[in-house]
């Protein structure tokens, strides 16, 4: 979680970089969208575009690396997701590349109603599976560009730990450091590095009509260990429809339980980092954490 300045991007500075550079859009409603993220600044162009610009210096190779890889994705992948319509160019007023997006409908997860975990478990276990047949040659190696998603998870160790100690006022230090324990002592991935969202977790995830609809936000998508996603079965899933995700899913038990250590890892780090920052964010991987830590304590104790 970088500590780097933020970009400063408000309602004005969209509407002179649509006119600017795609004025052909210049006179279509700009509002901006609540999003949990803090990444990217959003905004809904008209009824059918979204744009999207990075706000965090971390996010700024985010634009060419979606640019580039989503539209060939989205033809592989049986969910919707993010499609790219156009790229804006750097100015004196914002330094970044940015991109223009077809919107998809649907209620963000952190808020939208479900009706079925089932459902929402067979649609991600799709979209898991469809992300890893397709060609990795040539992906993006876990690295700064993705916050390490799909690295050994080792590499992750001493943020680990610095977040057990930060919160070990919140949560019980001695539960979580056994847990992330036993996840480093799993066999690490051998195979070769397959796509990964990165990220799965409500805050990315659409609802509409009660269905999980789409699968947005590819800002850490990269080619590593097909165990990071994963996560999204203790980031989101409840046990019952994890079980329907893991079956759906070929997946071996060394490959599951750093899945667990993925989502154990995600929510320590952004947890301690998030609690006073962002409420959504906090909410999200404190949820994670709580998921983890119960399954461990039933199945080690």
């Amino acid at each position: 979680m970088s500590q780097s300045k933020e970009i400063a991007i408000d309602l004005k500075l969209v509407q002179h970089l649509i006119r600017s550079q795609f004025p052909q859009w210049a006179e279509l409603r700009l509002q901006p969208v609540d999003s949990a993220g803090t990444d990217n600044a959003i905004y809904r162009l008209g009824d059918d575009m979204a744009v999207r610009l990075p706000r965090a210096e971390w996010a700024i190779g985010q634009v060419e690396k979606e640019q580039r890889w989503l539209p060939k994705l989205a033809t592989m992948i049986p969910v919707s997701m993010p499609v790219p319509l156009a790229k804006g160019v750097p100015t004196e007023d914002y330094p970044c590349f940015w991109s223009v997006y077809r919107w998809l409908d649907g209620e963000n997860a952190t808020v939208g109603q479900l009706d079925s975990y089932n459902q929402a478990a067979t649609v991600l276990a799709h979209f898991v599976n469809a992300m890893q047949t397709v060609d990795p040659t040539d992906g993006p190696a876990p690295g700064s560009h993705n916050s390490g998603r799909g690295e050994p998870l080792a590499l992750r160790d001493t943020a680990v730990r610095d977040a057990i100690e930060s919160l070990k006022e919140i949560i019980d230090p001695v539960v979580a450091e056994a847990a992330w324990d036993m996840a480093l002592q799993t066999p690490v991935w051998q195979g070769q590095g397959v796509w990964i969202h990165g990220d799965l977790h409500p805050g990315n995830l659409l609802i509409e009509q009660g269905e999980l609809s789409a699968v947005i936000d590819f800002g850490t998508l990269g080619v590593g260990d097909p165990a990071c996603d994963l996560m999204v079965a203790w980031t989101f899933l409840t046990s019952e429809s994890r079980e329907d995700f893991r079956s759906l899913l070929t997946v071996d038990e060394a490959t599951w339980s750093r899945g667990r250590g993925w989502a154990l890892s995600f929510g320590l780090i952004a947890y301690a980092y998030y609690i006073d920052k962002n409420p959504g964010l906090a909410a999200i991987s404190r949820r994670a954490i709580d998921e983890v830590l119960s399954e461990h304590a039933k199945l080690y104790e």
